[in-house]
């Protein structure tokens, strides 16, 4: 959500009239995030004001855009309080600005809940639940592009920027996702779309109500267990330490399972996928810490966190 770039009012404008979303009002920068261009916009349309985010897609392509935009609104049929993607007069969700793809969605009301209680922890358990039984259906393919195959290639990339202790860290627990995913077990776990990066800043409260779910930018079909482990990852930790809430943790767990009961397998797994899901960040996060792009106002993330929480997972077996 960095500014990679900048987009003329003149360019937003023609594109929200051309979508029948108003004439605009006021636009502003975002500045949290680190993967694409985004924008808020506001438009005016018959005396009423109207809030939406523009965003430029810096590295997804015209070809995997439909797969993201249209589970969004897959969605968002169901019931699931999901940003709708707008579409121009022949139908068509994904834009072009500057030669880039470009999506306008509406923006949810509410604000993100960065020092979660039970209470938090119960709705996102409940509401991953709802949104992985909504995709089941789903027509569309495609793999979770931040997955094993895209840690495999990138952590050799990272290796040089690293301490001798983290690199063998980084390796080792690499080996044993490898070694995890050739299992029968693992081969078992239920799967379909997943958002993958479901944090505590990609979900909105509205008076201490679970008001929506955004940033689908990650999302890709794989196993729903991951998608939870994410979820504990951020949710249910400390994080000076890196350390399990177990209050939190269970509260999130036991709501998921009232609506969507884990199988054996998932319970037998969800250790390693909570590591696997603090690799996955750890790995992300040096990528983004010492190969960055350039941006205006990009603010990439501290890649310590996700180490400490990889360790403490390792070290809670």
């Amino acid at each position: 959500m960095a500014v990679f770039t900048e987009v003329s009012r003149d360019e937003a404008a023609a594109l929200l009239r051309r979508l029948g979303l108003g004439e605009l009002t006021d636009m502003a920068g975002i500045t949290g995030g680190i993967e694409n261009t985004n924008y808020f916009v506001s438009t005016e349309r018959e005396g009423q004001r109207h809030d939406y985010v523009l965003t430029l897609f810096e590295r997804l392509t015209f070809e995997q855009l439909p797969f993201y935009l249209h589970l969004m609104k897959h969605l968002a049929a169901k019931g699931i309080p999901v940003p709708a993607p707008a579409c121009d007069a022949q139908g068509e969700i994904v834009h072009r600005v500057q030669g880039k793809p470009a999506a306008v969605v509406n923006r949810l009301r509410g604000r993100s809940e960065l020092a979660p209680g039970t209470t938090h922890c119960t709705q996102v358990g409940a509401m991953l639940a709802r949104m992985h039984l909504a995709g089941q259906d789903y027509d569309r393919e495609q793999p979770n592009l931040r997955g094993l195959p895209w840690w495999n290639e990138t952590v050799p990339v990272v290796l040089p920027y690293v301490s001798a202790e983290q690199a063998n860290l980084l390796r080792s627990e690499l080996a044993y996702q490898n070694h995890l995913a050739e299992t029968p077990a693992y081969a078992s776990l239920p799967r379909g779309p997943i958002h993958a990066d479901l944090f505590r800043d990609n979900v909105m409260f509205d008076h201490g109500q679970l008001s929506g779910l955004f940033d689908f930018y990650f999302a890709g079909c794989d196993t729903w267990l991951f998608d939870l482990a994410v979820c504990l990852n951020d949710w249910c930790i400390d994080l000076e330490t890196g350390c399990a809430d177990p209050t939190r943790e269970q509260a999130m767990v036991e709501a998921y399972e009232r609506v969507r009961p884990l199988t054996g397998a998932e319970r037998q797994l969800l250790p390693a996928m909570k590591r696997a899901g603090a690799l996955r960040f750890w790995i992300s996060r040096l990528w983004d810490w010492y190969l960055p792009r350039e941006a205006s106002m990009l603010k990439p993330h501290d890649p310590t966190h996700f180490e400490r929480v990889l360790r403490a997972r390792i070290h809670a077996l």
